[in-house]
């Protein structure tokens, strides 16, 4: 009986598993197949041990307590989202804000100096929206005449708490160039710590909110010029990503830009702004 005992109470059972996944995808539109079910498990057990529940089907039975369903579904969105994210990460896409985008938007405003929108709206721990500032930083450094401000939205409330601290382990630079790391990293005092953070001038030039895509109305200018929302459409139903980028667009100005991930496919959306 031992081995059965022991499967009960590291595993979900079926009924759990699909009260979760269904929980999740209305909440924030994110299917869980059962390809997913194991990494799931693993993710709850320090929340199941944290809360002094005897195993995962025990945490599911309560999560609907309504004195504290906000709070702990807030800690089962942290768990269940993905967040990968480097710096540079599809730097194409970066090569194209430098030598397309931002010298397009200059030239339709057709005034010497401008006020430019971007916004990160699956920004995870910062990444994309800081290797945007290095980028935008540079060229400003090298003639372009603009000024900007930077958004970072993300659903996760941990990784918008690193987003904000804006400190990272070393070991994630690898793909940045040598001469933004001089630039734009400050070293810990403490070296055996092996850790960086963006300067305070880059830092200055970003913001970081909470704020779910599935959400019905966004709390954002609707004059954005670029809107970053890459590799995370993928995890959406065809629907629920019409939906969300009909969204998104209408928060571009009239010839924004909107950059989704190189593995997702688009549709026909008019971004119009």
């Amino acid at each position: 009986m031992m081995p059965a005992m022991q499967d009960t109470a590291v595993h979900l059972s079926d009924r759990h598993f699909r009260t979760i996944a269904e929980l999740i995808e209305g909440q924030v539109g994110i299917k869980l197949p059962q390809g997913k079910r194991l990494m799931l498990e693993g993710r709850l057990h320090k929340r199941v041990r944290a809360l002094n529940f005897s195993d995962l089907n025990e945490y599911v039975e309560n999560l609907f307590e309504a004195d504290h369903f906000d709070t702990e579904l807030t800690h089962l969105i942290d768990v269940v989202t993905t967040n990968k994210t480097d710096f540079f990460r599809e730097p194409q896409h970066f090569t194209f804000l430098r030598e397309v985008a931002i010298p397009a938007l200059l030239k339709a405003r057709g005034r010497r100096s401008a006020n430019l929108k971007i916004w990160s709206s699956a920004s995870s721990t910062g990444m994309e929206a800081y290797t945007t500032a290095m980028v935008l930083d540079d060229m400003t450094r090298t003639g372009s005449r603009f000024q900007y401000r930077i958004l970072g939205t993300d659903i996760s409330t941990a990784v918008l708490r690193l987003a904000r601290t804006a400190i990272y382990n070393r070991d994630v630079l690898a793909p940045v160039p040598e001469q933004f790391v001089k630039r734009y990293f400050s070293s810990s005092r403490d070296k055996s710590r092996g850790e960086v953070r963006i300067v305070p001038e880059l830092r200055r030039m970003t913001h970081f909110m909470r704020m779910n895509l599935m959400d019905k109305s966004y709390p954002v200018d609707r004059d954005v010029d670029i809107i970053f929302c890459r590799n995370v459409l993928i995890y959406f139903e065809r629907e629920t990503q019409r939906k969300v980028v009909e969204q998104l667009c209408s928060h571009l100005r009239p010839g924004g830009y909107l950059l989704v991930g190189h593995s997702e496919s688009m549709f026909t959306v008019p971004c119009l702004g």
